[in-house]
């Protein structure tokens, strides 16, 4: 009998031991998950793949340059192309640290571009807000839109004689490169392919460029208006030469000529249409003036109207023209000529600035081709650059600059009559 029970015992013991075993290598496989895999379900550690590392999109940060290393952009290459990966888009979140504008472009009355400190921001309610879509340690030049979708930009240093182009198609949300302009002419794009900037020449978007054929020794820019049609000044034997081309450059025609005692010392031209010139003249500067004149034509330089003729007793006449010819059109109080915004062939928007003048900025638009203008009463203070936008004859974007202060921007919806305070940007 004893022999049964310790039998029996030990049976009863031994299998015990077993279902202890059991659960104890249950409990160690339920707790011996890899390291690799614990990390792997924990959102706070660290990839272990270093190119894993920052893949989240920062929303609140502005997209970056295209050309520095810390864009997400990777440019094709260093010459043109576009980059398969746009830029991350901001949310705005970002304060927009603009205080000196170098450029505005309007896609309509409400909605519009402003560039400065490296930064682009947009506005969709005429400018009283502001939200940031691009930032760079370089400057930004200029800035074209063909729609408020489709928008082109331009980046690059003071001494860079090339620049960076870049472009959205989505109204400034991302960005990538377009490309590399070659000179620092007037942008502007005539379709989403085309593009000139003084003698350069772009059929593919800005990726490559063609330099054309200009009738040399011309006088400041040389400006196309089409694939055909381009317009440039020369000076010879102290008379002015008014040039125009019909076949994009491969000959050049003479079609004004005229004598002038102050010749040129830079000369700015845009254009509207086929047959359509607007021809800045800057002439000489003295006493805190400089003499100007503004030539315009509608029939491809058969005639010309002298649209303002601005000449200083201490600048000298207006190129053209002698200190005996009146001034065109009367009134100014400007004594020297601040930005040329063309809108069309009938309606041009022109600064004008009074250096020596408490509030220096003036404003004047003409919409019968030059015939007359309508002076603004409005001074502005700021000595900088002005900068203007329009998206029809009655609605003006007007922004002042200052080494010191801010830019400022005003707007117009009769044609430049009433300027309204809108936006006053980052203090410098």
């Amino acid at each position: 009998m004893i022999k049964k029970i310790s039998t029996l015992l030990l049976l009863v013991t031994l299998s015990l031991s077993l279902l202890l075993a059991g659960c104890s290598k249950a409990d160690n496989t339920s707790n011996n998950t890899p390291a690799s895999e614990e990390a792997g379900n924990n959102s706070s550690a660290p990839s272990s793949n270093p190119s894993n590392t920052n893949t989240d999109t920062d929303t609140g940060t502005p997209s970056t340059s295209p050309d520095e290393g810390t864009s997400s952009q990777q440019p094709g290459n260093t010459g043109g192309g576009t980059s398969g990966n746009p830029t991350p888009v901001s949310t705005g979140e970002k304060t927009v640290q603009i205080s000196t504008v170098t450029a505005l472009r309007l896609a309509d009355s409400k909605t519009g571009w402003v560039a400065g400190n490296g930064q682009i921001a947009r506005t969709e309610d005429g400018g009283a807000h502001w939200k940031l879509q691009y930032a760079s340690n370089k400057p930004v030049n200029q800035i074209f839109a063909l729609s408020s979708s489709k928008v082109w930009a331009t980046i690059g240093d003071e001494s860079a004689s090339s620049l960076t182009l870049i472009q959205s198609t989505n109204g400034g949300k991302t960005w990538t490169k377009a490309g590399t302009v070659p000179n620092r002419g007037y942008l502007h794009f005539t379709n989403e392919k085309t593009a000139f900037s003084d003698d350069a020449m772009s059929k593919d978007g800005g990726k490559t460029w063609t330099t054309l054929q200009t009738p040399g020794k011309e006088i400041g820019e040389v400006y196309f208006h089409d694939l055909n049609n381009g317009w440039a000044v020369q000076m010879v034997n102290g008379r002015m030469l008014f040039m125009h081309t019909g076949n994009g450059g491969k000959t050049w025609d003479t079609v004004m000529t005229r004598s002038t005692e102050e010749a040129p010392n830079n000369v700015i031209i845009r254009s509207t249409a086929a047959n359509d010139a607007w021809i800045e003249l800057i002439g000489g500067s003295g006493m805190s003036q400089t003499s100007y004149s503004l030539f315009h034509t509608t029939d491809g330089g058969k005639t010309w109207l002298p649209a303002i003729v601005k000449n200083g007793a201490g600048s000298g006449p207006a190129p053209g023209f002698t200190m005996d010819d009146p001034k065109v059109p009367s009134g100014m109080t400007s004594t020297s000529p601040g930005t040329l915004y063309v809108v069309n062939s009938q309606t041009a928007i022109m600064g004008g600035q009074c250096q020596a003048c408490d509030k220096a900025n003036t404003l004047m638009e003409t919409k019968d081709g030059g015939k007359s203008w309508t002076i603004s009463k409005a001074e502005l203070t700021g000595y900088g650059t002005q900068v203007i936008g329009a998206s029809d004859a009655s609605h003006i974007w007007f922004i002042t600059t200052d080494h010191t202060d801010p830019s400022v921007l005003y707007t117009s919806t009769d044609g430049g009559k009433t300027l309204h305070k809108v936006y006053t940007f980052k203090k410098p």
